[in-house]
């Protein structure tokens, strides 16, 4: 009897934002929905123990530093409809969802175009001690034009050199958290009195374009030393980056079809980079509208929709683009002329959708779509059905799990621990415990660090090579 392959895990982070309006413009006025919450660290909290009960990799915490205000040229319509505006800065939320997880990854999101790198980088460090090693980073290059007004820019730079200045951005936090402490640098020696033995820490002495960093870390190594790296860029420019920095790449695909070439693309730049095409974790949007059986989730989807909010979609999806679709009639397709410096990998992705009729969608329907859960696909359905359309997915388009949006918070992912989790489980396509040690053992089981193939390896001390 020949031994039956194991079934490949489907893998699943939360997506959420530390605002009112994340994914789902207009579900705010949902009865049940309770992300008006999100000043709440109770709210939080919860939210994370919840998580961690359905074994979630992580909640990956999206954000943004201006407002939606492409679409009509004015806040108006971000503002009324609550679209990622208020939003509030996700890194102080991670502290108290670690103290009471054990287990339960965070990614949270923060741009290279508006903070020095040198504090930065001992944010990462702090948040990498508190959590016992938790923490990843998703790398963002900026896409609004306001946040770069608002630091006293014209605009933000082009596309392409918005992540030229990234990679610089992260050369020098990888010298300062992976070559500037030595593994054994902190003695804490009571008898000789020494703490930290200054032969064991160096400056980086680095001058760049950007960037001038002469000193040393203030930070001793953490647990990871670097956080693990997320990206969510998928232009050629932006899977470039990902192929030399990132260990996990989210992506944002409406068919099977899309997300079968970007996932391949992504897997492709990886080993041109000289890393193995398995060693980023890639993650697709997903929206899960389940229930008991088929019939009360469909009832939920045709409840959810009525309340959508075609304005508060169409802030986001024209700040996504860099596109203002105010100028377009609703019945009105977009061209395949239009030029973005925002988000260079929807624009492409919008042209792409269509219907079920083949026809490119109009700027209605990409409305319509984006106001439950945002732009990826939605799936509606039993546990049961669900769960075996993942792995479907999974199966077909090599894609390693799902970033889960919510159409309503936390009901959404609440569904999903109640009804998904349990039948993925039953497939043997979800794990049943974590793996021990940081999150990026979790992810990879290759221990704590950072592989020697990742470009980090370069700024990496030779004492701090993980055996």
């Amino acid at each position: 009897m020949t031994e039956q392959t194991p079934r490949r895990q489907v893998r699943f982070n939360a997506f959420d934002m530390n605002c009112v309006v994340h994914q789902s413009p207009g579900l705010w006025r949902h009865p049940e929905d309770q992300a008006w919450r999100y000043k709440d660290i109770t709210y939080w909290i919860e939210l994370a123990k919840l998580l961690e009960k359905g074994k979630f990799d992580g909640l990956f915490i999206a954000d943004v530093l201006g407002t939606y205000d492409v679409f009509n040229g004015t806040n108006e319509a971000p503002l009324s409809s609550g679209a990622q505006v208020p939003v509030n800065d996700p890194f102080l939320l991670v502290s108290a969802m670690a103290a009471v997880t054990e287990n339960l990854g965070f990614g949270v999101t923060a741009g290279t175009a508006y903070e020095h790198p040198y504090p930065f980088a001992r944010r990462l460090a702090t948040l990498d001690h508190l959590t016992n090693g938790r923490i990843g980073w998703n790398v963002v290059t900026g896409y609004l034009p306001s946040a770069a007004r608002n630091m006293g820019q014209e605009d933000q730079l082009e596309h392409d050199e918005r992540y030229n200045h990234a990679d610089e951005y992260l050369e020098v936090v990888y010298k300062l958290l992976e070559g500037s402490w030595e593994e054994d640098a902190v003695q804490r020696n009571r008898e000789t009195g020494v703490f930290t033995d200054p032969a064991k820490v160096h400056p980086i002495n680095h001058e760049g374009k950007y960037f001038k960093v002469p000193g040393i870390a203030i930070t001793e190594p953490s647990v990871q030393r670097t956080p693990v790296i997320f990206q969510a860029g998928a232009s050629s420019r932006g899977m470039k980056f990902a192929a030399e920095n990132a260990e996990a790449v989210f992506v944002t695909s409406p068919t099977k079809e899309l997300l079968t070439s970007t996932v391949k693309k992504i897997r492709d730049a990886a080993e041109a980079a000289g890393r193995d095409r398995y060693d980023i974790r890639i993650y697709a949007m997903q929206t899960i509208i389940t229930g008991p059986d088929t019939a009360s989730a469909q009832a939920k989807y045709e409840d959810f929709k009525q309340y959508v909010d075609p304005q508060g979609a169409l802030a986001l999806i024209s700040g996504w683009m860099g596109v203002d679709l105010s100028q377009y009639d609703l019945d009105d397709t977009i061209g395949a002329n239009v030029k973005s410096n925002a988000i260079q990998s929807s624009v492409e992705t919008f042209q792409k959708a269509s219907g079920d009729d083949g026809n490119p969608w109009t700027v209605r329907q990409l409305a319509e779509w984006v106001g439950v859960g945002g732009f990826g696909p939605i799936t509606v359905g039993s546990g049961a059905e669900v769960a075996q359309k993942l792995v479907e997915w999974v199966d077909d388009t090599d894609v390693d799990g799902f970033n889960l949006a919510y159409a309503i918070t936390p009901g959404t992912f609440e569904d999903v621990v109640e009804f998904v989790v349990p039948e993925l489980q039953k497939l043997g396509a979800y794990q049943a415990e974590y793996q021990p040690g940081s999150l990026r053992n979790k992810l990879f089981g290759t221990g704590d660090r950072l592989q020697s193939n990742h470009r980090a390896e370069q700024f990496r001390l030779k004492d701090s090579v993980e055996a």
